[in-house]
């Protein structure tokens, strides 16, 4: 069974920083994409930053120049740094992954960990 590990929430003062990790563990063929999602309270989830298949980056144009991503394969992490934290950046952060079971595509969620960030 696959599943999403994070850690690393906590709370912050603003500016701030704080790095979110996120393990993939189980049986599996490989890993498609990961990222990171985030949900304020009353709001949608919105993707915060990700791996695409092809290796590529996107990021959300609120966290750009302050927010990134990195992985390592061998221990099948991805890990999100934080910088220059904003009270707007608190919300529960959730990792994704597709990942290949069995020749099957699926579309995987971490419990979320969250993320405060006092003024």
């Amino acid at each position: 069974q696959v599943q999403l590990v994070e850690s690393g929430g906590g709370l912050v003062q603003a500016g701030g920083s704080l790095r979110l990790s996120c393990a993939v563990s189980g049986t599996f063929t490989s890993i498609r994409a990961m990222g990171w999602h985030r949900q304020a309270p009353e709001e949608q989830r919105e993707l915060v930053a990700r791996f695409t298949g092809g290796g590529s980056t996107n990021y959300a144009d609120s966290v750009k120049g302050r927010f990134t991503i990195s992985r390592d394969n061998v221990k099948n992490t991805v890990y999100l740094q934080m910088n220059s934290l904003k009270p707007e950046d608190t919300a529960v952060y959730y990792c994704n992954a597709v990942i290949i079971v069995r020749g099957v595509a699926n579309q995987y969620w971490g419990q979320g960990t969250q993320v405060t960030v006092s003024s």
